[in-house]
């Protein structure tokens, strides 16, 4: 081979990782993973699209921040919760729980009697005091699950009374009759897609009911000719009313006043709630049973609820939650107008600054994750040409925007306003990645956002 073959010029594996920045690295993120990264690199040195020099400064740039492959995500797309994302963002204190959960912990062990304890009494006894409708409450991996735990503790070889209307499709092709024909309970439908009487109920109810079941349409709206049943009618019948409420909002909420939550839920004679703890209540993935301290219990006792259980980083996250300050997701749905807009214009004048066609702009945010259906929360959003999406998406730092109209906009309701620095040196290096193929539409400076 001539001495000019790339395949020569190649550093060794051994003399790279001699680097004290990559030893460093190894300590943090494990031998495999850098080992793999060098040799990615070094394939860039054997095709020529990289110099031999180079290696050690390009591996340490391609560096994960962490072991694993999730990556942090600017949720500019203003919907609240949002599932492809991970749902509801945690809060400091709820982050700074799962730390100090990490290690070894108390999760089952009473430290003053040096005895099994109960699991998740921390967790449980804050979700009953945040909803005082509750007797007892129940902790498990996700709403369905929940809902699940219900079907086979209550159900099982019964029937479950439900609308035609409220056996709905919850995402990814999961469907709630599926789910709850698969724990061997069976559907017994009453009403019509759109209507249904209280004498539906009550005529389907009979010695094989389990229960009767209430579910929130959480992704969609049926408006015209409807009716339903209220909960308090309901629980006039003689066996117990099962409603999940899917969002996890624990009390009403001025701002989307039409979701249920679970307070006013139970004090309406529901006997059980179930709901998940990652969307409006703001916590990590979980889900929850509230209601009659009997119901609760025979639902923690059954077998399956073993299969179901969370563990202690969810505990942990989940109470500090309940207890803590008012989680990201509350925060947002509460953010000020008025205050929105004033972040969209300074941050549209300074990408101005930049060369970047950039423009404040007024935008309609979302609850999302099966949240609020139909409801619209008034927002602003910076406004870029539409190619700058992809290159925010697959940036260093991805930003996930949202495309209306053939532009790119950043709605700014979902982001903390300490995230817009952020946005603004992703949308900065965004442009430098672009190369100036972006057409100057929408660079005429603004003092005030638009619609």
């Amino acid at each position: 081979m001539g001495g000019d073959d790339p395949r020569r010029q190649v550093p060794r594996t051994d003399d790279v990782l001699a680097d004290p920045r990559l030893a460093d690295a190894c300590s943090r993120l494990g031998r495999p993973l850098v080992k793999r990264i060098i040799a990615g690199v070094q394939e860039l040195v054997r095709t020529g699209t990289l110099a031999p020099g180079n290696v050690v400064e390009e591996t340490v740039r391609a560096l994960p921040a962490t072991a694993a492959t999730l990556r942090p995500v600017v949720n500019a797309t203003g919907v609240l919760v949002h599932t492809n994302l991970g749902r509801a963002p945690l809060s400091t204190a709820a982050v700074a729980a799962l730390i100090a959960a990490s290690g070894t912990t108390d999760v089952e062990l009473d430290l003053d009697t040096g005895r099994r304890g109960r699991r998740g009494r921390g967790a449980v006894d804050a979700l009953c005091a945040a909803v005082a409708a509750a007797q007892a409450a129940l902790i498990v991996n996700n709403g369905a699950a929940a809902l699940v735990l219900a079907a086979t503790a209550l159900a099982q070889g019964k029937e479950i009374v439900v609308a035609r209307g409220e056996l709905v499709e919850i995402g990814d092709g999961f469907r709630i009759p599926d789910l709850l024909v698969s724990t061997g309970a069976q559907l017994r439908e009453v009403g019509t897609t759109n209507r249904v009487a209280f004498e539906d109920y009550a005529a389907a109810v009979g010695p094989d009911t389990g229960f009767v079941l209430k579910v929130h349409p959480s992704n969609f709206v049926v408006r015209g000719f409807t009716s339903a049943v209220e909960v308090g009618r309901l629980s006039a019948l003689a066996v117990p009313v099962v409603c999940d409420v899917g969002s996890g909002l624990l009390g009403p909420h001025p701002a989307i006043p039409d979701e249920p939550d679970a307070q006013s839920t139970l004090a309406a004679g529901a006997a059980l709630v179930t709901a998940s703890g990652d969307k409006l209540l703001g916590g990590p993935q979980s889900g929850l049973v509230l209601g009659r301290l009997d119901l609760v219990e025979m639902l923690r006792r059954h077998p399956l609820a073993r299969a179901l259980r969370v563990d202690k980083l969810t505990l942990s996250a989940l109470e500090a939650t309940l207890r803590g300050p008012r989680s990201p997701v509350l925060q947002a749905l509460e953010a000020d107008t008025d205050h929105l807009r004033e972040r969209a214009r300074r941050m549209a004048i300074r990408l101005q600054d930049k060369g970047i066609p950039a423009s404040a702009v007024e935008s309609a945010a979302r609850v999302g994750g099966g949240g609020a259906p139909g409801v619209t929360l008034a927002s602003a959003a910076v406004s870029l040409p539409s190619a700058y999406a992809a290159a925010l998406r697959t940036g260093q730092q991805p930003v996930l925007a949202r495309i209306e109209r053939d532009r790119c906009l950043l709605d700014l309701r979902a982001l903390d306003p300490l995230e817009d620095e952020v946005l603004y040196v992703a949308v900065t290096a965004a442009q430098l990645s672009m190369n100036g193929t972006v057409g100057d539409e929408g660079a005429t400076r603004i003092e005030t956002c638009t619609s």
